[in-house]
């Protein structure tokens, strides 16, 4: 079962980057439109399977897209968004894989499913392929990289804990099952919606 979730995963992630892939290469401009789809969905799902403590969540989200909506998508550099989505990605899918393998030591009870062993495995993996894609791609390698890494990785835990967190407020498993075999759509891109204020505010500065 830990295997065969994993190939889930890794499967949706492939999808979602070919898809990715496939608009930027048409326009990247098309992103930020793309992105932004995802949002009204996530705020329809709160709306429609949230029953309590629905303002909040909106307001997170909101308050995440407003950095989203900073970013100049004309003037971004794709390389580096890309770089962005290669941590996050990498770290969830590493996180789960190395959680559900090996993981024993609980990490935190807002989020039962998650283990110590699986963080320092995500951090671990995610940490890789940063690194070998900046190699690739000739970004610089140095302190502040890693710095950024490790915020974008802590980010991507924080947010996904906080969609934990809302779920567990609703007694719900899933935030939808508008994703077959995933937990709908708030729970596939947690991680990247607090994830895009870290990255907002190094684009800024």
């Amino acid at each position: 079962m830990v295997y065969k979730n994993f190939l889930l995963r890794c499967l949706f992630a492939v999808i979602i980057l070919s898809i990715y892939f496939i608009i930027s290469y048409i326009d990247f401009n098309l992103v930020f439109y793309s992105i932004l789809l995802i949002y009204f969905i996530i705020v329809l799902e709160i709306i429609i399977y949230f029953k309590t403590y629905k303002f909040i969540p909106i307001i997170y989200i909101v308050f995440s897209f407003i950095c989203f909506f900073n970013i100049d998508f004309k003037v971004l550099n794709i390389v580096d968004f890309n770089l962005l989505l290669i941590i996050i990605i990498t770290f969830d899918i590493f996180s789960y894989f190395f959680g559900k393998a090996i993981g024993k030591t609980k990490l935190i009870n807002i989020s039962p499913k998650k283990t110590i062993e699986g963080l320092v495995g995500g951090i671990i993996a995610s940490s890789l392929f940063a690194i070998i894609f900046s190699y690739y791609f000739e970004i610089l390698i140095n302190i502040q990289l890693f710095i950024y890494i490790f915020l974008i990785i802590f980010s991507s835990l924080s947010g996904d804990l906080i969609e934990s967190y809302f779920k567990r407020k609703n007694n719900l498993k899933n935030s939808s099952n508008i994703i077959p075999g995933h937990g709908g759509v708030f729970d596939r891109f947690d991680s990247f919606l607090f994830s895009i204020i870290v990255y907002s505010i190094f684009v800024s500065f």
